[in-house]
């Protein structure tokens, strides 16, 4: 058995029938294998059992505490169904990435049942020049960005031959506890709980603010003696529905690789000056560009490499502007690299612990409560907001995989949103390529491909400016 931490545990809490916990991965495979098969569902399941015993998470299913006493518990289900979690369907005639996105969307709406293992896996046909769609849905309590990169190594080979794994015999499964075994954890649990509040306490007080849920909550920043950013209110700072919009598209990494060498900043800087320019023409084509920039939060991995293999969680962030109030590209672009640079600095600062440290003040059984408290709050009219939207980056495979001989043609992330930030956006690098992935909820968001054609046109009007600064 292995305890979720209280940062795992936070993204169970979060669930209320219109905000989700889980993450997901769109890929485009060929749809034809090396060996001649075709890519669909029962081959994939044949592949999964294979190397169930190096995927722990797709494993693990929930065992609660009773009452909520203490954080649940994860334990081998000796018993998978496959055919439940591998499924398929077909999209109508063209196929094209618009009827994939909207298909995406509806699947990443629902949330994955509790009483399984908290993964599934949707095989897509019917696309456009004979290409197949894979979405897996991974729950957040089980993995971070890095620790699902970790369990897509394993389900990807670098070679259309594939790999041969060592075989282990039958995976060893814990007998299930029974009700009076946990509510004896959740007791001791409790106990427990007013030392490891005490014990972070001190530490995560005047941090508070580094949380992008608290902030918005009144007397944190206060308390934190906050001089962040203050972020305008939006359209995406309303509470979100139980639907979402999905748009995916890709850039060329290597003229995303000349414009960071050119102006003397990072990869991840150009991601963030692309996003904001998006933003920009996006809230200004709808007369709604606050004249302050916005707020983002942008997620970073605190797992080190002892901790590779471990799952769970180990991320941290930064909150930062987003200079969507500058007109000029080359002056957005140094903005944001000057801004990360400060919130770097102000990070070191932070313990990498703040987000599970911020969750140990709170006894278990209020998590759920707390949680929507605090989306409450961040969406109430009268309240600052938070942060305006979110902007992660996880490195990926710079050459190319395959899937049961079926090579990996794009790779896009796909993430969640949650009262107060209905705007996400997530990166992932494939081969020469920076795949996007948008998510929004879709009563505050109508079409998300604009933004991915504004993605586009930012990174040109980046490789277009003169040399001299002019």
């Amino acid at each position: 058995m292995r305890q979720l931490s209280s940062l795992d545990a936070q993204f169970l809490a979060v669930e209320d029938g219109r905000t989700v916990g889980h993450v997901s991965v769109l890929g485009v495979y060929d749809a034809q294998t090396a060996s001649g098969r075709l890519l669909d569902a029962a081959l994939l399941r044949e592949l999964i059992t294979e190397r169930l015993h190096l995927l722990p998470p797709f494993r693990w299913r929930l065992a609660a505490v009773p009452f909520d006493l203490d954080h649940p518990y994860w334990v081998d289900d000796a018993e998978i169904d496959l055919d439940y979690h591998v499924r398929e369907l077909g999209l109508p005639t063209p196929g094209d990435d618009r009827q994939l996105a909207e298909q995406v969307a509806r699947l990443i709406s629902r949330p994955l049942d509790r009483a399984h293992p908290l993964w599934d896996l949707c095989v897509i046909h019917g696309l456009a020049d004979g290409r197949v769609a894979v979405l897996i849905k991974m729950h957040h309590a089980a993995v971070d960005g890095m620790s699902g990169a970790e369990l897509m190594s394993v389900l990807l080979d670098d070679t259309a031959d594939g790999r041969t794994f060592p075989s282990t015999g039958r995976v060893e499964h814990e007998s299930t506890p029974g009700q009076w075994e946990m509510l004896g954890r959740g007791l001791l649990g409790l106990c427990r709980q007013p030392v490891r509040a005490a014990r972070v306490g001190a530490r995560t007080l005047p941090h508070l603010d580094s949380v992008p849920t608290l902030r918005a909550v009144p007397g944190v920043k206060a308390m934190a003696r906050s001089r962040g950013a203050v972020a305008p209110r939006t359209r995406f700072q309303q509470p979100i529905s139980a639907h979402r919009r999905v748009a995916f598209g890709s850039v060329s990494l290597d003229e995303v690789k000349a414009v960071k060498t050119r102006f003397g900043c990072t990869v991840n800087d150009v991601v963030l000056a692309l996003c904001a320019s998006a933003l920009r023409s996006w809230l200004d084509a709808r007369d709604e560009l606050p004249e302050q920039p916005l707020v983002v939060f942008v997620p970073t991995s605190v797992r080190t490499p002892e901790q590779l293999g471990t799952f769970g969680n180990r991320v941290s962030g930064m909150i930062a502007e987003l200079p969507t109030d500058e007109p000029n590209p080359r002056e957005r672009l140094r903005r944001v690299s000057t801004t990360m640079r400060a919130a770097k600095q102000r990070q070191q600062g932070v313990p990498d612990s703040v987000l599970q440290d911020a969750n140990d003040l709170l006894p278990p059984a209020l998590f759920a409560h707390a949680s929507r408290l605090a989306g409450w709050v961040a969406t109430h009219p009268g309240a600052s907001s938070a942060v305006n939207v979110a902007i992660s980056n996880v490195p990926g495979s710079p050459t190319t995989q395959y899937w049961v001989g079926s090579e990996q043609l794009a790779q896009y992330p796909i993430s969640n949103v949650l009262d107060g930030i209905g705007l996400n956006f997530t990166v992932f690098s494939y081969r020469d390529q920076l795949s996007f992935g948008i998510v929004a909820d879709r009563a505050q968001l109508d079409d998300a491909w604009p933004m991915i054609d504004g993605l586009r046109t930012a990174l040109a009007e980046l490789l277009g400016l003169p040399e001299d600064g002019s």
